[in-house]
Formats: structure tokens, sequence, C-alpha cells
């Protein structure tokens, strides 16, 4: 099947895009190891770390009419070499070449975003590509290389080729439910296990006021070690992070710190849709919810509906400290149909870290006492 005319609307599933790589439209870089089951998720393809790690001076995007390639040449300082392992540090900058390419034929775009565990580690991940004027987003029609930007912002990481920090979906034409459809959706198959509050997409809020005990969020701790990202449920939290309690149903955000709560919603992605976190509104306060991945299909989904399972944030204040409020709604999930229901759900045929969770770490902490 050839996909130079897309036939779908909607977010293309698992099977679509096995078929996608096997006409090359996904495919591996000169060079580098063929695409793998393992990297295929019900609505998206994780990409790998390529050998090398360009230091810059600053982030960029390369701009219309330019490569990525052009630009290192101006902000490169240095290159690591990634073969052996190597540490990314905090506060730096990096360009990653990826290990995969694409060919997309008009009428299909695609929009990278970090995976939740890299979100979970404040590591800031953005796709880029050659004569790209955005982050993450990608332009039907694009034939040519795909590069990470890494910014690890609370932790040092060590990394090596081949891991997975950020992931790619690929769409054929206007895929967003509009919030009449969202209103709909949820009269049927509630999409949250509370009121539905709709405006441009599903608003979630944080929870501040936990059915037991007074544990609320962590907070990272600013002087940490280096975590190696191949090492799962491996550091203890203590290490990396402050407990945040509190019996009052708010606290106040420091600014330039980074936090892990959860909200209070449990939320449904229906198996005919995903949906990405997305910020709610620039005015509501000096922090952002850093919207670090997708919500695949089946997200706190089970077989007699939707249970829900609850959203963890990743939360940065900026300029001025902030009180933060139990139930202020904090962002939105923006639902998009499938064009297809994909073979593969998240939570029921995949091993899933986060399915059913509530106020957890990344993946790489043990869990706390």
């Amino acid at each position: 099947m050839s996909l130079t005319q897309p036939t779908g609307t909607g977010v293309l599933p698992s099977q679509t895009l096995r078929r996608m790589i096997e006409d090359g439209i996904l495919a591996a870089a000169p060079g580098c190891p063929e695409i793998t089951e393992a990297q295929i998720q019900p609505a998206s393809l994780d990409l790998r770390l390529g050998t090398t790690a360009y230091r810059v001076r600053a982030s960029f995007l390369a701009g219309e009419g330019r490569t990525v390639s052009d630009r290192l040449t101006e902000f490169e300082m240095h290159r690591i070499d990634l073969s052996q392992g190597a540490v990314l540090e905090k506060g730096a900058v990096y360009v990653v070449p990826l290990m995969e390419c694409l060919a997309l034929p008009e009428g299909i775009q695609a929009v990278a975003n970090a995976k939740s565990s890299t979100g979970r580690l404040d590591l800031l991940t953005r796709t880029i590509t050659d004569g790209g004027v955005e982050f993450d987003r990608i332009a039907p029609g694009y034939h040519g290389p795909l590069y990470a930007e890494i910014c690890p912002r609370s932790f040092s990481v060590l990394v090596r080729p081949g891991m997975r920090l950020n992931q790619i979906r690929f769409r054929a034409g206007q895929a967003v439910l509009t919030d009449d459809e969202l209103a709909a959706r949820h009269a049927t198959e509630r999409l949250v296990d509370g009121p539905a509050v709709i405006d441009h997409g599903l608003g979630f809020s944080v929870d501040l006021k936990p059915t037991q005990g007074d544990l609320v969020g962590y907070r990272a701790k600013p002087h940490t070690g280096v975590i190696d990202l191949d090492l799962i449920g491996h550091y203890d939290p203590a290490d990396f992070w402050e407990p945040i309690h509190t019996r009052e149903g708010r606290i106040i955000l420091d600014p330039g710190a980074f936090y892990i709560l959860v909200s209070r919603e449990a939320v449904h992605i229906p198996p005919d849709c995903a949906a990405e976190m997305a910020p709610y509104l620039a005015m509501v306060g000096e922090f952002r919810v850093h919207y670090a991945g997708f919500f695949d299909p089946g997200f706190g989904h089970d077989a007699a509906g939707g249970s829900g399972s609850r959203g963890v944030l990743e939360v940065r204040c900026h300029e001025a400290p902030f009180v933060l409020e139990h139930g202020q709604v904090v962002g939105r999930l923006v639902y998009e149909r499938m064009a297809e229901v994909p073979e593969t759900l998240y939570g029921a045929d995949l091993k899933s870290n986060y399915q059913g969770q509530g106020l957890k770490l990344a993946k790489h902490f043990k869990a706390p006492a």
C-alpha cells in the first residue's frame, strides 16, 4: 500500500506506521540500524539518538532554505562521541542527529514531542528539521533528516546511541475534535471522572488535597548526581527530589524550580482517539505545565469503558513566586481522532509504565518507601 495519497483522516495508527516503514516514508538514516518493532507505539514512533552530540551556544531553528548542518557550523562549540556513553550537562544545549529520516508525502504532516519519562526528568527535548521554522512541527512533503535538541534543565544525564527521548506522530487531514464533539463524547464515554471543563480541549486541574496523607508532589533538588537513562527503578528519589507536603490545599511555586504534581481528574482516552497535553492560558499565572508528551489510545481505558488514569504534571515556575491552589485549571488535553483504531492499545497490549498512575516519578527512580 502506498501512502502517497492518504486515504483516511486523523492520526495514523501503528499498523499504518508499519506500512509507512515498508514504503520508505519512515526510514533509518544512512548508516543507521533499521527501525525496530519496539519503536512503534499505538499512535507514534519513538525516535533514536545517533552517535554524536553537538554542544551548541544556543537553541536555534534552521529557518527557511537552510539546513541544520549549516547552522551547526555557526553555533557548534564541540562534538561529543556518544558511542561509549556520555554526559549531557545540566544547563547546556545539545543537538543530536537522530537515526530516523522522513520522506513525507503531501497530505501527511508530523508532530513530535518528548516521551513521558523525558518530561518527568525536566529534560527539554525538541525535534528540529532542515528548513524548519517551528520546533516539533514538520510540514507535509518534508524529505530529510531529523535532529533532537536536548537541554537538561534539572539533572545531568548519561546518554547512549539508540536511546529514545522523543517520539513522532503523523496526521492526515484535520484530526482535532471540536469542543462540541468533545462534549458529545464525554456524555457517552466519560472522558474525565468529574465535570468536564471544555474550552479548546478538555481542561484539567491540579490535586493538592490527596485522599490519603499530605504528599502532593516533588521538587527537583538543585545539586544532584548524573542520571543514567538506561537504569530503570535504580535511583533513590531522596537523592534527587524533595517531597512537597501540604494540608492547606495550596503550595507556593519557587521561580526556576521544577515540580512533579498530579491532576485531580482521571482522564480517559478512548481507543479511537489520541490526545496531546497543551498549556491552558498564559494569563492564569507565572508558571508553565510542561506538555511532555502524547496520550496514546487506550490511556485510562479498560474493557468496561473509561475508568481513567490521572495525568502527571511537570510544572516550572517563571519570574515570580506563585500560589497554586487545589482544583486550579492548569492545562488541557487536545483530543484527536484516529484514522483507524490501533492494533495495540496503551496499557492493554503493551508494557506501559504509567497506566493507572497517580503521583509518580520517572521510571528511573525506585518507588518511594
